[in-house]
């Protein structure tokens, strides 16, 4: 073997062995980027989830307002009822 051969092999390996680290380093590169995708998914999921129970608490919610708002509305209509009774009924006292 020659000196030049010696030479070009030694170029050739370290230009190898250059070349297999970046390959190296693109790997690790994507592994990371998988297991952000990985994470990611996993985070929308949990928020889909999230949305979920709070759409169904938010239907809850507006339910039982409702029915609050109706039993609001019963209860202030009776006080009227009730007020102008006893109005009439002291009006009625008062005439006599």
């Amino acid at each position: 073997m020659t000196e030049s051969s010696a030479v070009e092999i030694e170029i050739a390996t370290r230009r190898l062995t250059a070349a297999l680290d970046a390959l190296e380093s693109a790997v690790e590169r994507r592994r990371d980027a998988d297991r952000d995708e990985n994470e990611l998914a996993t985070r929308i999921q949990a928020l889909g989830a999230d949305r979920s129970r709070l759409a169904d608490e938010l239907d809850g919610a507006l339910v039982k307002a409702r029915k609050l708002e109706r039993t609001n509305r019963e209860i202030s209509d009776r006080l009227e009822s009730a007020i102008v009774t006893i109005r009439s009924v002291l009006d009625t006292g008062e005439d006599g």
